[in-house]
């Protein structure tokens, strides 16, 4: 019987791991694709839905500033709106555009292609393949169990 590995040396590993595959995707290049700052600020806005400039900042943690300036790009390129507040005629609403979801898109399908070009290489066994498929269920779940505001990572204490 194997002894149950302690969970430390698990996160340890897991986030060491993770950490050098999310930079090696992040590095893929599209056509006309989005520089870093511009996928967070993009991603963030889709996942918050309409929001104002100050608090997309607060949500990705860069200067009000820095958030503004990106944005400013991003519409130019036709991917984020500005719409009045409907609650608060003063306020300004930002949204992603039709264009702005299919450049997250592209550069999601980028990624996609190149892990499953990396999985089909040969690289892994029939065997392998199917202990990643299984653990994406789990890693979806220890992120769920995650919670940034607290040092317990979800845990009663």
């Amino acid at each position: 019987m194997s002894e149950t590995p302690a969970p430390e040396a698990v996160a340890s590993a897991l986030l060491a791991s993770i950490g050098v595959l999310l930079r090696r995707v992040r590095q893929i290049p599209v056509d006309g694709g989005l520089t870093m700052p511009e996928r967070t600020a993009l991603s963030g806005l889709e996942r918050s839905g309409p929001t104002t400039s100050s608090a997309l900042a607060r949500d990705v943690q860069i200067t009000a500033q820095a958030m503004g300036a990106t944005l400013g790009t991003l519409r130019e390129r036709g991917y984020v709106e500005r719409r009045p507040d409907p609650a608060d005629g003063r306020r300004v609403l930002l949204s992603v555009t039709a264009a702005g979801r299919q450049a997250l898109q592209d550069k999601r399908n980028a990624r996609v292609e190149l892990a499953a070009r990396a999985l089909t290489g040969g690289a892994f066994t029939p065997e392998e393949l199917e202990r990643l498929a299984a653990a994406a269920p789990l890693l979806e779940r220890l992120a769920q169990h995650i919670d940034p505001r607290t040092d317990q990572g979800g845990a009663d204490r």
